[in-house]
C-alpha cells in the first residue's frame, strides 16, 4: 500500500500524488498518468503492482488544477464527469498540467535514485506522450491507448527517450488508420496493436481484456527492465 505526498509544481501550484515504494532499493522510478477518472483504486493498484516489481511508482493527481480530490468510478455518469474534468484541463493556459507531471517526475528521480519511466492510460497515455517529446529526465515512456496520439499534431512531435505504444484494433476513440499514420510516422517506436477494446488493461472497465492486459504488462515490464537499468 502506497500513501499520497504533495508536490510543488514550477508555478509553486501543490497537488496530491500517490506513492507506492517497493522494499529495498528502488530499481528506478515510474511515473503513472491517470485516466480521466482520478487517481482512482485501479490507477492505485498500478503503481502498487510496478512497485511490487522493483520500481518506486508515483500517481500525480492531473485534475487537481480543475477539481481537488477526484475518484471517479468507470459508470456512465462518471465518464461524463471525467470528460468535463478533461476539457477543463486542456484548457488551461500555458503549460497547464504537463508542470505537474515534470514535478512527479522530477520527485521520481530524487526519491527513485535512478533512472525514470512514464506510463499512461487513455488521456494519461495522451500525456505521456507529451511528455515524452516536451519534459525533461524521462528515460522510457509507455503509452496505453493514447486518445488524441493519432491527431497531426501529435503524430507531428518527436520524442525524446524510447516509447512504446499499446493499441487495440477495436478502439472506436482511435480508429485503426490512425494507428496506421501514427506507426508510419514514428518507426523508432515500439508499436503493439492487441485483439482488443479501449480500455483493454482496466480490469474494472467491462472492455478490460485479460490475455491482451497480461500481454502488454510483460512487454511493458521488459521494455522499463531494459531502459530503466
Amino acid at each position: 500500500m502506497g500513501q499520497f505526498i504533495t508536490l510543488k509544481a514550477a508555478d509553486g501550484f501543490s497537488l496530491p500524488a500517490y506513492v507506492a515504494e517497493p522494499q529495498g532499493k528502488p530499481r528506478g522510478a515510474i511515473v503513472v498518468v491517470q485516466e480521466i477518472f482520478g487517481v482512482n483504486s485501479h490507477i492505485r493498484s498500478v503503481a502498487d503492482r510496478f512497485a511490487a516489481e522493483g520500481y518506486l511508482a508515483i500517481a500525480p493527481a492531473t485534475f487537481e488544477r480543475v477539481k481537488p480530490g477526484v475518484d471517479l468510478s468507470y459508470s456512465e455518469a462518471d465518464m461524463g464527469a471525467g470528460f468535463e474534468l478533461k476539457t477543463a484541463v486542456d484548457a488551461l493556459p500555458g503549460a497547464g498540467v504537463l508542470q505537474d507531471i515534470q514535478a512527479a517526475i522530477d520527485h521520481a528521480g530524487q526519491a527513485g535514485g535512478g533512472k525514470v519511466g512514464i506510463v499512461g492510460f487513455c488521456w494519461g497515455g495522451l500525456l505521456t506522450w507529451k511528455a515524452a517529446c516536451l519534459l525533461k529526465g524521462l528515460s522510457a515512456a509507455v503509452v496505453y491507448y493514447g486518445g488524441g496520439i493519432t491527431a497531426e499534431d501529435e503524430i507531428a512531435r518527436q520524442p525524446q527517450c524510447p516509447v512504446l505504444a499499446h493499441f487495440g484494433d477495436q478502439d472506436h476513440w482511435i480508429p485503426m488508420e490512425g494507428i496506421q499514420a501514427f506507426t508510419k510516422a514514428h518507426p523508432e517506436v515500439e508499436v503493439h496493436v492487441y485483439p482488443a477494446n479501449h480500455g483493454f488493461n482496466c480490469d474494472q472497465r467491462g472492455s478490460y481484456n485479460e490475455a491482451a492486459a497480461n500481454l502488454a504488462r510483460t512487454r511493458s515490464l521488459a521494455f522499463f527492465a531494459n531502459q530503466l537499468a
